[in-house]
């Protein structure tokens, strides 16, 4: 089912029994990140914390963290389904006849239904607080003990492109400097940071919203991968079969999903920036301190009943790692239209999605499996991938034994293994600069003469059929 807002979410999860609610009194100050990754390593319940000290709002947390979890935000039975409407729309063909011109008329019809939907009022803006205590009334959490101070860690940070008026929509963590003031981490290669560039440029201070809850496809959406200027709404409109509404800000010149439980709105100004962090990353290490933009809150909305979402990462496996593989599984069907011959992906979770990528591919001609390790290096966010590992078709890439045990016996290091360099995840602390390291790229694949095998290649031990359907029939008798 579809969820008009994170209260229908949170209901439907309890129903389901994968909401735990916690009524004791719990500090945001480390504690709530020690009871929750307890309770998210092994991909236990939603936890919703009722009564959060220095603060009128409950918190959700792990809402996301587990498959079914994200199927469920979702609005779908299986990732592979979504997944499989995306291949549809990629794969949809120039029409041939009447009947094909009018099912792709009714296709686009449907996909222009499903951009946002401007609404004049909205739950989101049932409560201003535009003096006194504004980001003190929220319960932002300080995650760990390094951390630099408290961070909002599932922010969807809207930002305008001043030459275009297209609007982004981004998950960037934001530390919290004071009542009214925070930290904008934005990445080098994010589209929030393109369009700060552009405004330093100008000369002109920049409007920032941040919504907080509301749709959970909606916070899903923030997270995606997508190309520039593809407006996440409209992805979150296709997850949700329907048009996302959207009202306009009260102090900001840019449009807010209409069903969040927070909007906080602001500004940021050119060149006014300030050291952010260190903070406890999704890599299971710190991110050490850097300076970034500083974004000053003008007011902040908020619906009634509004709770506030937030997230914890560290080592995984975590919530963030659900979220992630979503994106494996929704943007595969995306790669395999630009590397063809791709037949599955697995971003290990132990590799925090920018350090491994194991691929299996339709093998056809020599040095395949080397073409497609540089394609990964020229994809988009791909294009940060520390290790690409190739193998055959025939191999399922979540059987870690398996994918252990090819890797370890099909390869030779000198004939097998690509060494280059490029732009890396701004959170890789191995690399040796910022941003930019060395990569490595594996051949797990079956080899041949034209690839310097100079000996056959030999056959993989496999029972025959016969015997296996002769000891299925004759298993009980076997005493098992």
């Amino acid at each position: 089912m579809a969820f008009k807002n994170l209260y229908d979410f949170i209901d439907a999860l309890e129903k389901k029994g994968e909401l735990r609610r916690i009524s004791a009194e719990v500090d945001p100050v480390l504690e709530i990140t020690e009871i929750t990754d307890r309770m998210s390593k092994p991909a236990g319940p939603a936890l919703l914390f009722e009564k959060v000290k220095g603060s009128p709002f409950p918190l959700l947390i792990n809402a996301f963290g587990s498959f079914g979890r994200m199927e469920m935000a979702l609005n779908c039975t299986s990732l592979d389904d979504v997944a499989a409407k995306i291949d549809g729309l990629i794969k949809m063909q120039p029409p041939r006849g009447l009947m094909d011109k009018i099912r792709m008329l009714l296709q686009l019809k449907d996909i222009a239904s499903l951009m946002p939907k401007q609404v004049s009022r909205a739950a989101c803006q049932e409560q201003v607080f535009d003096s006194g205590p504004m980001l003190d009334l929220l319960p932002i959490q300080t995650c760990w003990p390094g951390d630099g101070g408290p961070f909002i860690t599932l922010p969807l940070v809207i930002t305008k492109d001043p030459e275009t008026g297209i609007q982004n929509m981004g998950m960037y963590r934001m530390h919290k400097y004071d009542n009214s003031s925070t930290g904008m981490h934005w990445q080098y290669n994010k589209d929030g940071a393109r369009h700060y560039e552009k405004y330093k440029k100008l000369g002109k201070r920049m409007d920032v919203a941040v919504a907080l809850g509301g749709i959970p496809a909606v916070t899903y959406a923030a997270s995606a991968p997508l190309p520039p200027d593809v407006p996440e709404l409209l992805f979150a409109g296709f997850l949700e079969s329907r048009a996302i509404e959207v009202v306009k800000g009260k102090t900001v010149d840019l449009l807010v999903p209409a069903e969040s439980d927070f909007i906080i709105e602001g500004y940021v100004d050119p060149g006014d920036t300030r050291i952010e962090g260190p903070f406890g990353d999704h890599t299971g290490f710190y991110s050490a301190a850097d300076i970034y933009p500083i974004f000053h809150v003008t007011c902040i909305t908020a619906r009634r009943g509004a709770v506030y979402p937030s997230t914890i990462v560290g080592k995984p496996p975590m919530e963030d790692c659900y979220m992630a593989k979503a994106t494996e599984r929704l943007f595969l069907p995306m790669l395999k239209f630009v590397i063809p011959e791709v037949v599955d992906m697995n971003l290990p979770m132990e590799g925090v999605f920018h350090n491994c990528a194991l691929v299996s591919i339709n093998k056809e001609f020599p040095g395949q499996a080397k073409k497609v390790i540089n394609a990964f290096w020229g994809l988009g966010q791909m294009s940060s991938t520390k290790s690409v590992v190739v193998f055959d078709k025939d191999i399922d890439l979540n059987d870690s034994s398996t994918v252990l045990w090819k890797l370890l016996n099909n390869v030779d290091p000198r004939r097998d293994m690509i060494f280059s360099e490029g732009p890396l995840d701004a959170l890789d602390h191995s690399a040796p600069y910022a941003n930019f390291g060395g990569k490595v790229g594996i051949d797990a694949t079956r080899k041949t003469k034209e690839e310097g095998m100079g000996r056959p290649w030999p056959d993989e031990i496999v029972m025959s059929d016969d015997i296996k359907k002769l000891v299925d029939r004759r298993w009980k008798e076997y005493g098992f």
